[in-house]
């Protein structure tokens, strides 16, 4: 039996879908997936038409591979998108981004500003004029912030 992160990310990758974050809650029970288009695709965003398919494709997967799970959720990553990859941090360059660390620089965990780059090391972050960069590895959480 597969790893179930790789099993799923391969399964939503052949059907042309990025897999942008994959959430366990309820002990395992519940299967959040989160999908998007690659970037540089053609289409834009993600359809409910794109989901079904995923979701259907997925749970074909896991019961030929004998996953035992009680529901299923398959859906776009939305506007506030998570960024967890340095592919994700690169593509959304000169996007809004807020980052949560683990432990305070500075005396905070928490920026929000434009990001300027990234390197498989960390991201470079603008905040308010000055420029800050972070290690992947002091990042605990990060999200695009919505421009309204």
């Amino acid at each position: 039996m597969r790893n179930l992160d790789e099993l799923v990310e391969a399964t939503v990758a052949g059907l042309g879908y990025e897999l942008v974050d994959f959430e366990r809650p309820n002990r395992g029970r519940l299967l959040r997936i989160f999908i998007d288009r690659p970037a540089g695709s053609a289409a834009a965003g993600i359809t409910v038409e794109d989901c079904e398919r995923a979701s259907r494709q997925v749970s074909r997967v896991l019961e030929v591979e004998g996953f035992d799970y009680d529901r299923l959720e398959v859906s776009s990553p939305g506007l506030d998108r998570v960024l967890k990859k340095p592919a994700d941090f690169r593509r959304f360059v000169g996007e809004p981004a807020s980052l949560s660390l683990r432990a305070p620089v500075g005396g905070r965990k928490r920026f929000t500003g434009v990001l300027r780059g990234a390197s498989e090391e960390g991201v470079d972050l603008e905040v308010d004029g000055t420029m800050h960069t972070f290690r992947f590895a002091d990042v605990e959480r990060a999200r695009l912030v919505p421009r309204i």
